[in-house]
């Protein structure tokens, strides 16, 4: 965490939570009619709330990959429309501002991934593939189990 930002609290959180869930679901209905997000299976990974619940930014990534630059557009062209349809399904007294943003922690998660599996990093880690196909390290080989 940087120096000048704290975690989120309990009630951003929970807020956070019944947003996404409301969004998802007016997103699932269908009744979008732009282009861009009319027919598109949309995932609502996260919704982050500021301190004072007035902003929000809303985590979106397609189902199944797809164009994020268009799904954005549109998502920003309805913001209208899924703002008022989120104030009549969450009790608040006043809905945030809604800011869509492209999800990219799946993105970052199969690279780490792919990077970990790397021969580079396996030879580092002094780790050699055995012939099982569990993965056995350095000191694993001069121990015997007892068997």
């Amino acid at each position: 965490m940087s120096r000048g930002q704290r975690a989120p609290s309990q009630r951003q959180l929970r807020v956070g939570e019944e947003l996404r869930h409301a969004i998802a679901n007016i997103l699932e209905r269908g009744d979008i009619r732009d282009v861009d997000v009319a027919g598109r299976p949309v995932t609502v990974t996260e919704v982050s709330v500021s301190p004072d619940l007035r902003n929000a930014t809303v985590f979106v990534i397609p189902l199944g990959g797809g164009e994020n630059a268009s799904l954005l557009a549109g998502l920003k062209r309805v913001r209208p429309y899924l703002r008022h349809e989120v104030a009549r399904m969450v009790q608040m007294r006043m809905v945030p501002d809604l800011s869509f943003v492209a999800d990219t922690t799946f993105d970052n998660a199969s690279r780490i991934e792919a990077l970990l599996h790397s021969p580079e990093v396996r030879r580092d880690l002094g780790e050699e593939p055995a012939e099982d196909g569990e993965t056995r390290t350095e000191s694993d080989e001069g121990q015997d189990d007892g068997a």
